[in-house]
């Protein structure tokens, strides 16, 4: 229905006229109203009200070229005729009460709306319509000062732009629109119904209250619904949740488009689905729901249906079982229930509204004069409203009704206030008091702003600066009970005036289903500790993946959106969730290869001592004192350092191991081949000696011989000594963000320190190498010269392979691959040297004489 459009029109329609009314100073009286239904009660006071009592209107736009055909209404509303007794009732009580507007009686003229903002409009020009027709009296004034009403928004939207020009203050009881409080558009309205933006301020706090991020909303087509749902899905987007899904119940209520939006539902996923809207809206959405059997949803009310009886009967309760949301307080008003059972068309055959309700509460036709006023069956006269069990009568849950009553009775407190002004001390400029003989609306506007009493119930009435009560409501669970009727079972308050606002019996809670469990509604499950969120593309931010923290990285908390970083001298455990101590890693004497190592030096240094102790028990023979037994000892005891020196570089690395493993190795190893070297030197002079006019031989003395090992051997001890004075090798931890471990090692301290260890090492094996290889053509029983150049081709293999592998070799197998090269080149030493010699004392004793030595022909000999 075009209703916008319609309201447009006649607004601007309206505003033309007025503003040329203005300018002629003329008036005319609207005839075009006289065929509204009108309940009307004589008073000194008139007090406007306006009720949809009706659902429906067949649907004909006016021309605004004629005046409009009679409107008939349909579907009639027992619920809101409800409301409109109440207010007959609160007007009676108050003309009863002698203490509020004494020797003054309230009348009222109570329009039908139906439920369509253009019927609104025209009701609310009756109202205004102050001159009787043929009068012929030019001046055009509202007969009434006030008007109570319209329920819906959308209605009170329209009537509040029209009596906002006359400044004919508007009291609603059931229109809540966040809009509908901002002065500016609307400077007349008030109402005793609190404001959407708080229920929906409510509707936001239990959706994070019960961690529901994944969330469907459906809103009439209206301003009530549009303008709720709206506020609702910008405060709970605020909070963090999402919307699944956004969709408009169309007001004609079409089929297919009604089947669509329904199919959303488990389109999307979502276990909870907010519906704001009318209840004649939300009966529709939920028949659709029925026909396609959609069950399992939580659903979420606004405040417009959720004490709704048309939606409490049984065939819903599959659905809606557990459904929950906002209701305003409620409120017992003694007497209203035998008010209401009071009526009967005998007695009040003049009311247009009782004759329509009586046939549509007993489904009878009332006969005038000889006809029928319909199909149905003549109404008996046997008919007793009180044997109903219908909404009209049920006075448990009066909410809406209860706005009514306190809507009445905040005019009547202002007419009052205006009634006992004092002169000079009256609110307008000068302390004027109003005429109380013809009340102003403008004037009872301005004292139902500040009007501020509290009724029978205790309750304070109030409006702040922008018309609005204060926000108080109940939460409500729907539960069936035994005799398959739901109850409203209050589980919870919010009220704006508390902290905390939101209260809530969450154990009292039963939900959809009939569960005492809170269901889960989320796009995408909360990621644990240990994961980290990771949005998924083209989606709402509440849809996620949950990504595993990287090694070396965690998340302590659920739905964390980053993984922190450990700290370099911890490492993620396996879950993600702590950063531990790394584990610190070195080559120990537990672990297989330092055993290995071990077992290899200690055989190692086990060979060189059995070398030793045979050479020490042959010394006397002839091939051990032609090989200069001192340097052979010598030899050994540096080949034994060596071997030992490699446990050095086994265990835990300490300042002094660190210390101790460089320079150990490095004197040593140079201690060995200076006396390598000063062999090779003398077997090498010791034949150029033997050609005619050389006297070499007397500077490769036994004297000579010890000054070249140990000045060979000063210049590694001093480079030790002076690397372990400035730059020490100290303990280092090796800690990169990329591994789980801690590599302790021996950092060299100087790299230069250790570069010239090593280049002199490797000098002087460079220089045994060459001068063995000069001497290879000596006579074979002299020619140890062999031997020495094979083990220095291993010593230099060794030592050459060393650098490219240590370099690439990672935590504790770079010294695992050091070890291996001390190892590796000092047994090449020691075989190399001295397996020959060991053979023939041990297996080839008959060689081992001078005679044999001495011979130059014999070849077999080879050491």
């Amino acid at each position: 229905m075009a209703y916008s459009s319609v309201y447009v029109c006649v607004t601007v329609l309206f505003l033309s006229t007025l503003i040329s009314s203005q300018l002629l100073q003329t008036c005319r009286i609207i005839r075009s109203t006289s065929d509204l239904p009108l309940l009307t009660s004589e008073g000194d006071i008139m007090l406007g009200a306006l009720f949809s009592l009706h659902d429906t209107v067949p649907e004909s736009p006016p021309s605004f070229t004629a005046e409009p055909h009679s409107t008939q209404c349909s579907g009639f509303n027992f619920r809101t005729f409800r409301w409109m007794q109440t207010m007959v009732f609160a007007i009676e009580e108050i003309n009863r009460d002698k203490r509020l507007l004494a020797n003054l009686t309230l009348g009222y003229q109570i329009y039908d709306s139906c439920s369509i903002p253009f019927h609104a409009l025209r009701t609310a020009l009756a109202l205004m319509n102050g001159n009787e027709e043929g009068t012929g009296k030019p001046e055009c004034r509202g007969r009434v000062p006030v008007v109570i009403g319209d329920g819906g928004s959308t209605l009170s939207i329209v009537v509040a732009r029209f009596l906002g020009v006359f400044h004919v203050p508007q009291v609603s009881y059931f229109s809540s629109c966040a809009c509908l409080s901002n002065k500016l558009e609307f400077p007349a309205f008030l109402r005793t119904m609190p404001s959407d933006f708080f229920q929906v301020d409510a509707l936001a706090q239990l959706v994070q209250h019960f961690g529901w991020s994944w969330l469907g909303t459906f809103a009439g087509d209206d301003a009530y619904g549009r303008g709720g749902a709206h506020i609702f899905n910008d405060e709970v987007t605020k909070l963090g949740a999402c919307i699944a899904f956004y969709e408009i119940i169309p007001k004609n209520h079409d089929q297919t488009e009604m089947s669509r939006i329904v199919k959303r539902i488990p389109e999307s996923g979502t276990s909870v689905v907010l519906v704001f809207a009318l209840e004649q809206d939300a009966r529709a959405l939920f028949w659709e729901a029925l026909l396609q059997n959609l069950t399992g949803i939580q659903w979420l009310a606004s405040e417009a249906w959720i004490t709704a009886a048309v939606l409490s009967t049984p065939e819903f309760h599959s659905i809606l079982q557990g459904s929950m949301g906002f209701a305003i307080r409620r409120a017992d008003i003694p007497g209203l229930q035998p008010f209401l059972l009071r009526l009967h068309p005998s007695k009040y055959s003049q009311d247009p509204f009782v004759l329509q309700f009586w046939q549509e509460m007993f489904k009878c036709s009332l006969v005038t004069g000889n006809k029928s006023s319909s199909i149905r069956p003549p109404c008996n006269g046997s008919e007793v409203l009180a044997n109903t069990g219908n909404i009209y009568s049920d006075v448990s849950q009066l909410r809406i009704s209860y706005n009514v009553y306190k809507a009445v009775y905040a005019i009547a407190h202002a007419l009052d206030s205006m009634l006992h002004c004092e002169p000079g001390n009256g609110p307008f400029a000068g302390g004027l008091c109003p005429n109380s003989s013809s009340i102003q609306p403008w004037q009872l506007l301005n004292y139902l702003k500040h009007i501020h009493f509290t009724n029978d119930f205790g309750e304070e009435t109030k409006f702040d600066v922008n018309g609005d009560p204060v926000a108080m409501y109940d939460l409500l669970n729907w539960q069936l009970i035994g005799n398959g009727e739901v109850r409203y079972t209050t589980v919870g308050r919010f009220d704006e005036t508390m902290q905390p606002k939101l209260v809530i019996e969450e154990q009292n809670i039963i939900w959809n289903g009939n569960q005492r469990q809170v269901p889960i509604s989320v796009c995408s499950t909360s990621c644990p500790p240990g994961t980290r969120k990771s949005t998924r593309p083209n989606f709402p931010l509440c849809c996620f993946d949950c990504i595993v923290c990287a090694a070396g990285e965690v998340s302590n908390q659920t739905d964390a959106l980053e993984c922190e970083t450990c700290l370099p001298e911890f490492w993620s455990n396996t879950r993600r969730d702590t950063c531990i101590p790394k584990l610190v890693e070195f080559l120990s004497y537990d672990d297989t290869m330092g055993i290995t190592l071990l077992a290899v030096a200690l055989l190692g240094s086990c060979f060189t001592l059995a070398v030793a102790l045979i050479f020490a028990l042959k010394r006397h023979t002839p091939l051990v004192r032609a090989n200069n037994s001192e340097l052979s000892f010598l030899i050994l005891s540096s080949l034994w350092l060596c071997f030992l020196c490699a446990l050095a570089f086994i265990g835990q690395p300490t300042s002094w191991s660190c210390g101790l493993r460089h320079s150990v190795f490095g004197i040593a190893f140079s201690l060995c081949l200076s006396c390598i070297l000063g062999k090779t030197m003398v077997v090498l002079m010791a034949f150029r000696a033997t050609l005619p006019g050389t006297n070499v031989m007397k500077w490769f003395g036994p004297l000579q011989q010890r000054s070249i090992i140990f000045l060979c051997t000063t210049v590694q001890v001093v480079i030790c000594c002076t690397w372990l004075s400035l730059a020490p090798p100290v303990p280092r931890k090796l800690m990169t963000r990329e591994t789980a471990r801690i590599i302790l090692l021996c950092d060299v301290g100087s790299p230069l320190a250790y570069s010239l260890v090593l280049g002199y090492i490797g000098l002087l094996a460079a220089v045994c190498f060459l001068l063995a290889f000069f001497a290879r053509k000596l006579p074979d029983n002299f020619n140890e010269a062999k031997f020495i150049t094979f083990s220095m081709l291993i010593f230099c293999a060794v030592w050459i392979a060393f650098v490219p592998t240590y370099v690439s070799s990672p935590g504790k197998y770079t010294v695992a691959v050091e070890i291996f090269a001390i190892l590796a080149s000092s047994f090449g030493l020691l075989i190399c040297i001295f397996t020959p010699k060991c053979y023939i004392i041990l297996l080839k004793p008959e060689k081992n004489t001078r005679r044999y030595l001495m011979s130059k022909s014999n070849s077999e000999m080879k050491y």
